[in-house]
């Protein structure tokens, strides 16, 4: 289940009502599927064949269908990162640097974790959303962010575009972020 770690008070949101709450006055969406609906050698599973990314995307196909219905989204895919990945801690680099797009950035975690750093109003500030298996979360267009993993560097993740090339990051420079 999603946690959010505000920066500037390090103030800890737990619970799944809190933390949507939390994300909805951000403006950012935040739902949550069933992890268990996957098989289970699917649920823990970071190498995975196309077979099994389609597998994955067929056991979702009714959340995903609903979700790109109600927010226009027009075609998806999984990630996978993990130690194994090629170039991993390069490609974390790239995408450990603040940027906007000019579509949302979507996530639905099928396994392990990652962490959207989202920059959020005024009062707020930063804020991390640390996503588990089953957290599924929309960083609006425009919004300032970057997603990154946690320590244990592996995630199983649906994402959803608009566009369908898929969004291209625009870099951020804010003297106020620290990493």
């Amino acid at each position: 289940m999603a946690k959010v770690r505000v920066r500037n008070t390090n103030e800890l949101i737990e619970g799944e009502d809190n933390v949507r709450s939390f994300l909805d006055k951000q403006g950012v969406l935040y739902e949550h599927w069933n992890p268990g609906k996957l098989p289970e050698r699917l649920q823990e599973n970071f190498e995975l064949s196309a077979e099994d990314k389609a597998e994955i995307l067929s056991t979702f196909d009714e959340e995903i269908r609903d979700l790109a219905g109600r927010r226009g989204y027009k075609t998806w895919d999984i990630v996978v990162l993990s130690e194994s990945t090629p170039n991993i801690e390069e490609l974390l680099k790239k995408f450990e640097q603040i940027h906007t797009h000019t579509e949302d950035e979507v996530r639905a975690i099928t396994a392990g974790e990652g962490i959207f750093i989202i920059r959020g109003d005024e009062a707020t500030g930063y804020f991390d959303v640390i996503l588990t298996a089953g957290d599924v979360i929309s960083v609006p267009e425009g919004s300032v962010h970057f997603f990154t993993l946690t320590e244990s560097k592996k995630v199983v993740a649906v994402r959803l575009f608009i566009e369908t090339e898929g969004w291209i990051a625009h870099p951020y420079e804010d003297p106020a972020f620290v990493k």
